[in-house]
Parts: C-alpha cells; sequence; structure tokens
C-alpha cells in the first residue's frame, strides 16, 4: 500500500481511459445522472445533508492534496496556489454549495464543469497511475466539481442564463490576462499560459504558443455553448407548455 502514496513511484503509468479510469468517470457520470433524474422532490433537510457531504468530500480531498505535497517537502507556491482554473472551481464550488450564491454559481456551472470534464477525460495525474494518491485525488477532485453544480442546477434548481454564458467568457479572458502577469513575474504556469502541460491534454491539438491559447478560446466558447443547449432546451419546452395551457 505504501507504493500508492509514495511521491516518488515508480509503478506503471496513468493509463488512459483504461478500466480503472473508465470506471471512475462512469460513478462520476452515475452520481450526475442520479442528481438529475433519480432523486425526486428531496426535502430541505434531505438537501442540506447532500450539500455537507459534499462540501466535506471536496474539503477533504483538497486539504489531504496540500497535505501530501507538504508532507513530501513538494508544495511550491509556483504550483499549489489555487490559480488554475479547476483549484479555483473547487474552492468556489465549495462556497457556491454552502452560501448557494448564484453569482458565483452562474461563471462556475460555465468554467468549472467544462474545465473539469475536460481534466476527467484527459487527467494531469503525470506518471502516477491508478490506484495511487495522486491519481485518485485528481479524479475525485474534478468529479466532485461536476457533481457539485450538477446538484446546484438539478436539486438547488439553480440556472446559468444567456448572458451568464458571455458574463463567463468575459470574466475569464481578464483572469487569463492576470494569472499571465503572475506567470511572469514568479515564473509558473498557471492555466498553462505560458507552455503546454507535460501530460497529454487537449491542448497537445492545438498547435504551438500562442496559438494553443486562441484556439482554446474557441473550445471554450464551444464547451459553454454545449453546456448551455440543455438548459435553453428545457426553457424553450417548458415556454411552449406555459403557453399551451393558456
Amino acid at each position: 500500500m505504501q507504493q500508492y502514496v509514495d511521491y516518488h513511484y515508480d509503478g506503471p503509468a496513468f493509463d488512459l481511459f483504461g478500466a480503472g479510469h473508465l470506471l471512475a468517470m462512469a460513478i462520476v457520470a452515475a452520481v450526475a445522472t442520479y442528481l438529475i433524474w433519480g432523486w425526486r422532490d428531496p426535502s430541505e433537510q434531505a438537501r442540506r445533508r447532500a450539500r455537507l457531504l459534499i462540501v466535506g468530500a471536496m474539503l477533504l480531498i483538497e486539504v489531504s492534496w496540500h497535505g501530501w505535497n507538504l508532507l513530501n517537502d513538494a508544495w511550491s507556491y509556483r504550483q499549489h496556489l489555487p490559480l488554475h482554473s479547476c483549484a479555483i472551481s473547487v474552492w468556489g464550488s465549495i462556497y457556491v454549495v454552502l452560501t448557494r450564491s448564484y453569482r458565483v454559481y452562474e461563471i462556475l456551472f460555465f468554467i468549472g464543469t467544462a474545465g473539469a470534464v475536460q481534466t476527467l477525460l484527459t487527467p494531469d495525474a503525470g506518471d502516477y497511475g491508478l490506484p495511487h494518491f495522486r491519481a485518485l485525488q485528481t479524479l475525485s477532485a474534478h468529479g466532485m466539481i461536476v457533481i457539485a453544480m450538477v446538484y446546484m442546477t438539478a436539486i438547488e434548481g439553480f440556472r446559468p442564463t444567456w448572458g451568464s454564458l458571455w458574463k463567463t467568457m468575459l470574466i475569464g479572458n481578464v483572469y487569463l490576462l492576470v494569472v499571465t502577469a503572475v506567470n511572469y513575474l514568479i515564473g509558473s504556469n498557471y492555466m498553462y499560459t505560458l507552455r503546454k502541460p507535460a501530460t497529454a491534454s487537449l491542448l497537445d491539438m492545438m498547435g504551438p504558443w500562442p496559438w494553443y491559447i486562441l484556439w482554446g478560446e474557441l473550445v471554450a466558447l464551444a464547451m459553454f455553448l454545449l453546456l448551455y443547449l440543455p438548459i435553453w432546451m428545457a426553457e424553450r419546452q417548458a415556454r411552449r407548455q406555459t403557453v399551451s395551457i393558456r
């Protein structure tokens, strides 16, 4: 068991779309499916327990990640500050679930879900294969972002708007400029604005720097539109039913 928590791991690397990876994605998909179609009219007490469970799981995952790096003398302000979009999404999701803040939700619905889904598909686990702590932490942290956003949408009844999508694009671009300046100042590579990640990712298909950033903008917009599509379709159907009743 010790090898699965060791920082210097010499076991098999992460098996992209291997059995363990597919199982992890299936678990996230199953929980999301249950929240959307299976959990009908939960009481306020049940929703409160669910919120505490989501927050507790996300805190445990995030604290254990920083603790593991600190214990191995590997924590660095150039790598572990909460400046990557998914790190922000973890803490933002905790805040949204605890406070039920719509203003934060409408941004995280797009940034958090899109970023987490992309990372679930191509995890940045490096040489750490399942069931190593690092691989489990990566999959569970991003899976919980998806679950938190699905929960707030399906159970708490929050909905992003068309304006939320464009607000997210604006805020995201401003943040890219800010984090790029931070990267130049401290020698980091948060949000991968200076170079691509070392492990395989969607950015590998988008050309060299800085073109992959521009392509990334288009991919982000496409993902945001896909995320908004079922919301738009459901609202359109609801409007049609209202008109027909009248």
